[in-house]
């Protein structure tokens, strides 16, 4: 398979001259005004999207790949709920999603990232919006999401995933649900969380029970359901009890 090039390449000027270090007085009060109307921007494209899932997952697989439909029909089952589906706006599993959420006659959203090389959005969105900074576009992934669905990915996906975790835990944001599907490939980092983090006291209980993992996207919707069933009226039901990460499985 031809690895598809989206994500990939040096970063942008912009962000080479945030991250090099002190630029002068000046330079750096150009830079923090380039990031806050970078934020601005996204506010206000963002502003009244509605109950949103963020889907994260990565850029590499094909339509031919399970994965990729899986995240067809997750986007699809979203959308017929009533919730804007919002990704990274790229290929692969970020396409997938929004395909499904078009296909499923809902809102699709997606947060592109400028990189040197043309970096074109997915054919399958309503809302698309352009940003610079990889920081910047993954606040907004966050903010404006009351559930998170996590595919298989690699190293961005598993920062997207750590931090919304992170975030989670440490209040910042509410203790919204965090599905992980496609079991096989997150199976590894279930018994990584459940025996070596949990064992070693560096998280809680607490911390591992708020995650969910399932191969069905009806699952998925059953969780993210008894979230937004309460802040937006829309049909819902309880958590499913033999999916999520508690001790009572750490041994499955």
């Amino acid at each position: 398979m031809i690895e598809p090039r989206w994500g990939k390449g040096p970063s942008t000027p912009a962000e080479n001259k945030l991250l090099e270090g002190p630029l002068g007085r000046f330079r750096d009060l150009a830079s923090a005004i380039h990031v806050f109307a970078e934020f601005l921007h996204g506010y206000r494209r963002l502003r009244g999207i509605g109950p949103s899932v963020t889907v994260f997952g990565s850029a590499r697989f094909e339509e031919s790949n399970s994965y990729y439909q899986l995240a067809r029909r997750v986007g699809k089952k979203l959308a017929e709920v009533g919730c804007t589906v919002m990704t990274g706006g790229g290929p692969g599993i970020m396409e997938a999603a929004n395909r499904g959420a078009q296909e499923g006659g809902g809102r699709s959203i997606g947060c592109n990232i400028k990189l040197p090389e043309e970096q074109q959005p997915n054919d399958y969105l309503d809302v698309w919006i352009d940003f610079h900074y990889f920081f910047v576009r993954k606040v907004m992934l966050v903010r404006y999401s009351h559930a998170f669905i996590v595919m298989p990915g690699g190293f961005g996906t598993l920062d997207e995933f750590f931090e919304t975790a992170t975030l989670i835990q440490t209040g910042k944001i509410r203790d919204f649900p965090i599905v992980l599907m496609g079991a096989n490939y997150w199976r590894p980092l279930r018994a990584f969380i459940a025996e070596t983090l949990l064992g070693k006291n560096t998280i809680d209980a607490a911390d591992v029970t708020r995650l969910y993992i399932t191969d069905s996207p009806e699952e998925a919707l059953v969780c993210i359901a008894s979230t937004t069933s309460e802040k937006f009226g829309l049909e819902g039901a309880q958590a499913p009890e033999h999916c999520h990460l508690c001790p009572a499985t750490m041994g499955a």
